[in-house]
C-alpha cells in the first residue's frame, strides 16, 4: 500500500499497514494504484496520529452515546434479546462534487418513478401501449385496485424516497433497489451522525462535512406547506413499538417536532382524518406513514390489520389527507420494475437513466428467459415481486444456476414460472474500510440514500446510511440481520460548509408555537407511567422496611413482621426473594408505557429508566433477603427518584406532564390511604405507626413537627391531612385538583366536569377531617373514592 497521507509517528505502524483490497473490486479508500483517495487523506492522517488508547477512547464515545440513546437491533426469535447497534466507527467518505452528480441523477429517477406510479393509478397508458406487461402489474400484491383513479391531494404520489446504491466494478454508482413504500433508515442516519461526531468532534468540525439538518428542515417545511387548513397538523403514522424500526419513528418525530401516531389514534369523520386527543378530535391533513399500505385500512385493504385506521381510504379519496407516500406506491419496489425502468426512461423522458440500475430481466418473455438461462451462472434468479436486493436472496432464490437445493430443472422452472421470476446480474460491490480487531479492513458496502420532495424540488440528503458486510468474502451478508454493520456517510466539501440546524434561521419572524396536541393514547401511557413508577417506589420502600427488620426478627417472628409479610404477600411481593419479581414486573410495565411514547422522552430520561430496569435485573440475580436486600432497595430508590426528578424538572408543563403527575399523585394517595388503614390504627401491631412514617419517607419531618413518639394522631395528621407534606394524601389530592383544573374541558362555561367535581369533593371532604374523625372506615371510603378517579379520568380523556 502506498498513500499520500503523512507518515504515522515513528513508534507505531500506520493503520493501513495491513490493509489489503480485494482483487478486481473497487475500494472507496484506495485507488487501483494503491493511492489514498484525496477525500480520505485527512481522516487517515488523523487516525494515524492517535495512539491505540486514544483511538479506542474516541470510538468508545460514539458507542456509549448509542447505548445511552437506546439504539439497538431488535432480534426476533425465542430467547433472542436486542443487541447493540453495530456502528462502524469509521465513516464512509464521499466528495461533494460526486455527490452532487449523484443527486442530479437520482432526481431524474425520482421523477421517472412519479410518472410511472401516476400512470399506473391513472390513465394506465404504459400498460395499454405495451411498455409494461399487464400481468406483472395485476399480480403485484402492492398494486392496490381500490386506489385506481384516486388522485393525491398534494398532486404527487411520491414525497420521500430511498435508493439502495452500490459502486460497481467500473467505479460508477448503480441503483440496487428503489424504496417507495415507507422508506426507513433516515432516523438511523441521523443517530449514526451524532455518534460519529462524538467520536471525532474537533476533526468533524474542521473537515467541511455537510450537515444533515438542512435536508430535514426543508422536508419538514415542505410537509407543513401541504396542510390544507389552519390549525391542521402533520403526523407520523407508526405500526407501534413492536416494529423493528420504531426507535427511528420516535426519533424522527421528536427531531421534526411532529406527532407520532398509531392507527387507533386516528378516526375518519366525513372525509376528514382526525386524531383523538384529550381536547377532542383534531384534524390531520398530512400523514407521513411508516406503515405498509396494505395494513393502513382494514375496511378496504387487509381486513386482519389491527394497525390501520378504518375508513382511511375514504379520507384519501375525499382528498382530506395527503399521504407521504401515497397508498399503493409500494408497487414500484418490485424487483421486476428494474427490468423496465431503463426503457421507460426513454419512453417518458427521452433519455437513458443517468444512474443505471443493476441489470435485471423479467422472465415472462421468451427472449428474456433465454438470456437468463444462458447466463444463469452469473445471476440471481428469484421472485419477480420480491423487494429484496440482488445480494439478499430470498427463500427459493437460485444463485449462479445452482438448482441442487430445489431438485428441479432450471429450464423447466423458468418455462413454468417465468412470469413470476426475474434474473439479476451478480455484481461485486466496492469495499470501504471498517475497524475490525484493532485495524482497518475492507468490507463490501452499499448505501441507502434519501431523497425528499421540498418546496424547491427534490433534495438528496448529504449523507446516508451505509451497510457493511460482515466478511470480505461474503458480500451477501451486508444486512444487519446477517451480522453486518452500519456506518455514517460523510459528504466532504473542498470549502467550508454553512452551519445548519433545525433552529429558526436568520430573518425568520419568531412566533411562539402552541405546546401541541396530546393524543389520548399518549395521555393514557403517561398517566400509567406515573402510576407504575410511583408504585415501584412504594414497593421498594415496603421491601426495604421489611428487609431492614428481618435480621433482628426472632425465629418465631413478631406481630409487626407477620402482618407486614402478609401485607406484602397480598400485593404480590415475595419476601423470600432479595428483590421481588413484582418489583421487576412493575418496572417492566413502566418501561413498556414509556416505550409507547418514546417521541416524548429525552435521551437522558429514557437512559435513566432503562438503567433502572437493568439494575433491577442484575440485583435480582445476586441479592439475598436481609440487610443485603435492604441495601439494594436503597440503590434502586436513588435511581427511581433520580428518574422522577429528571422528568419532573425537565418536562414541559403541558397536558402530557399533567397526566404523568396526576398518575403519580393518584398512586401515591391510594398507597398511603391503604397503608394507614392497615398499620395506622391503635388496633394494629406494635411498631405500625413508625412503619407508616418510614414508608412515607417522613421520619425527619415527624421528629421536627412532633416532639412525641409516633401516635395515631400524629401519623394521620402528617401522612393524611398535612397539605405541606408531599407524602400526604391531602397534598396529592390538591395536586390532582390543580392539574385537573388545567386540563381541557375541566370547566366549560363555568360548569365543572364530572372529574373536576369528583376531585373537588374528595379535596373538600379531606380538608374538614381531623385525625380523630379520619377513622378506619373513613380511610377505606377515601381510598375507594380516590380509586374511582381512574374511571373518571378514562371516561373523560382516555377512551
Amino acid at each position: 500500500m502506498s498513500g499520500s497521507a503523512k507518515a504515522p509517528k515513528a513508534d507505531r505502524p500506520s493503520i493501513l499497514a495491513d490493509y489489503a483490497t480485494l482483487p478486481g473490486v473497487p475500494d472507496e479508500l484506495l485507488t487501483g494504484a494503491g493511492e489514498i483517495r484525496p477525500v480520505w487523506a485527512r481522516l487517515i492522517d488523523h487516525l494515524d496520529g492517535l495512539s491505540v488508547e486514544e483511538r479506542e477512547r474516541s470510538f468508545a464515545r460514539g458507542a456509549q452515546y448509542l447505548r445511552d440513546a437506546g439504539v439497538f437491533v431488535r432480534q426476533y426469535g425465542e430467547g433472542k434479546s436486542p443487541r447493540d447497534w453495530p456502528l462502524s466507527p469509521v465513516p464512509v467518505l464521499q466528495p461533494a462534487a460526486e455527490w452532487q452528480a449523484l443527486a442530479e441523477g437520482l432526481a431524474e429517477r425520482a421523477d421517472l418513478l412519479e410518472a410511472v406510479v401516476a400512470d399506473l393509478y391513472g390513465e394506465n397508458r404504459l400498460v395499454a401501449d405495451g411498455h409494461l406487461p399487464a400481468s406483472l402489474i395485476a399480480s403485484n400484491p402492492e398494486w392496490l385496485r381500490p386506489l385506481v383513479g384516486v388522485k393525491p391531494a398534494s398532486g404527487h404520489f411520491l414525497h420521500f424516497l430511498a435508493f439502495e446504491i452500490g459502486r460497481g466494478p467500473d467505479g460508477g454508482w448503480w441503483v440496487l433497489g428503489d424504496r417507495t413504500q415507507a422508506p426507513s433508515g433516515a432516523g438511523y442516519a441521523l443517530e449514526n451522525r451524532v455518534a460519529s461526531v462524538r467520536s471525532f468532534p474537533a476533526f468533524h468540525t474542521a473537515s467541511h462535512v455537510e450537515r444533515l439538518a438542512g435536508f430535514f428542515r426543508a422536508f419538514r417545511d415542505g410537509l407543513n406547506a401541504l396542510r390544507q387548513e389552519e390549525g391542521s397538523r402533520v403526523g407520523i403514522l407508526t405500526p407501534g413499538p413492536m416494529n423493528e424500526t420504531y426507535f427511528e419513528h420516535a426519533y424522527i418525530a421528536r427531531y421534526l417536532g411532529m406527532m407520532l401516531l398509531e392507527g387507533d389514534d386516528l378516526v375518519v369523520d366525513n372525509g376528514r382524518l382526525m386524531v383523538r386527543t384529550v381536547s377532542g378530535p383534531k384534524p390531520i391533513s398530512v400523514l407521513w406513514r411508516r406503515l405498509d399500505a396494505a395494513w393502513a385500512d382494514p375496511l378496504e385493504l387487509n381486513a386482519s390489520s389491527h394497525l390501520g385506521t378504518p375508513g382511511l381510504l375514504g379520507a384519501v379519496r375525499a382528498q382530506g389527507v395527503t399521504m407521504i407516500n401515497a397508498l399503493g406506491a409500494g408497487v414500484l419496489e418490485s424487483r421486476a420494475f428494474l427490468a423496465f425502468l431503463p426503457r421507460l426512461s426513454r419512453v417518458l423522458h427521452g433519455k437513458p437513466l443517468a444512474i443505471p440500475n443493476i441489470a435485471t430481466w423479467w422472465c415472462g418473455g421468451e427472449a428474456e428467459r433465454a438470456h437468463v438461462r444462458a447466463h444463469a451462472h452469473a445471476m440471481l434468479i428469484g421472485l419477480a415481486h420480491s423487494t429484496r436486493l440482488p445480494l439478499e436472496p430470498d427463500e427459493g432464490a437460485v444463485l449462479k444456476g445452482d438448482m441442487s437445493r430445489s431438485g428441479r430443472d432450471l429450464d423447466a422452472w423458468l418455462d413454468a414460472e417465468g412470469r413470476d421470476l426475474v434474473g439479476q446480474e451478480l455484481v461485486s460491490l466496492s469495499t470501504t474500510p471498517t475497524w475490525d480487531k484493532g485495524r482497518l479492513t475492507p468490507r463490501p458496502m452499499r448505501i441507502r440514500v434519501f431523497m425528499a420532495r421540498t418546496r424547491d424540488g427534490w433534495q438528496l440528503m448529504p449523507g446516508g446510511f451505509a451497510r457493511l458486510a460482515a466478511s470480505g468474502q461474503d458480500p451477501s451478508a451486508v444486512s444487519i440481520s446477517s451480522g453486518g454493520s452500519v456506518a455514517d456517510v460523510w459528504v466532504v466539501s473542498d470549502t467550508p460548509v454553512p452551519e445548519d440546524s433545525m433552529l429558526m434561521q436568520k430573518g425568520e419572524v419568531f412566533v411562539r408555537a402552541s405546546p401541541g396536541l396530546l393524543p389520548s393514547r399518549a395521555a393514557d401511557n403517561l398517566f400509567w407511567l406515573g402510576r407504575y413508577v410511583e408504585r415501584a417506589e412504594g414497593q421498594m420502600r415496603l421491601t426495604r422496611a421489611y428487609m431492614s427488620r428481618l435480621p433482628e426478627t426472632p425465629a418465631g417472628g413478631t406481630p409487626l413482621m407477620t402482618a407486614l409479610a402478609a401485607y406484602l404477600d397480598d400485593r404480590g411481593l415475595d419476601m423470600s426473594e432479595g428483590v421481588s419479581a413484582a418489583v421487576a414486573r412493575t418496572i417492566a410495565h413502566a418501561v413498556n408505557a414509556a416505550s409507547q411514547i418514546r417521541d416524548r422522552f429525552s435521551v437522558d430520561a429514557w437512559a435513566s429508566l432503562a438503567d433502572l430496569e437493568r439494575t433491577v435485573a442484575k440485583l435480582r440475580a445476586t441479592v439475598v433477603p436481609g440487610e443485603d436486600a435492604a441495601s439494594a432497595m436503597g440503590v434502586l430508590l436513588r435511581k427511581i427518584t433520580g428518574f422522577s426528578g429528571l422528568v419532573h424538572e425537565n418536562m414541559y408543563r403541558f397536558s402530557g406532564w399533567r397526566f404523568l403527575t396526576i398518575g403519580r399523585s393518584l398512586e401515591r394517595a391510594l398507597a398511603m390511604a391503604d397503608l394507614l388503614a392497615t398499620f395506622g390504627e391503635w388496633t394494629g401491631p406494635h411498631g405500625g405507626f413508625e412503619l407508616c412514617v418510614e414508608v412515607g419517607d417522613s421520619v425527619m419531618t415527624h421528629r421536627r413537627r412532633y416532639s412525641v413518639t409516633a401516635s395515631r394522631d400524629t401519623v394521620v395528621d402528617l401522612l393524611a391531612l398535612d397539605p405541606l407534606n408531599p407524602r400526604s394524601i391531602a397534598f396529592q389530592i390538591a395536586e390532582i385538583r390543580d392539574q385537573v383544573s388545567l386540563l381541557p374541558g375541566a370547566n366549560v362555561n363555568g360548569q365543572l366536569s364530572d372529574l373536576s367535581r369528583a376531585v373537588l369533593r374528595i379535596h373538600a371532604d379531606l380538608a374538614v377531617h381531623t385525625p380523630q374523625s379520619l377513622d378506619h372506615a373513613s380511610l377505606i371510603e377515601l381510598e375507594q373514592a380516590i380509586g374511582r378517579l381512574t374511571h373518571d379520568i378514562h371516561a373523560q380523556y382516555l377512551e
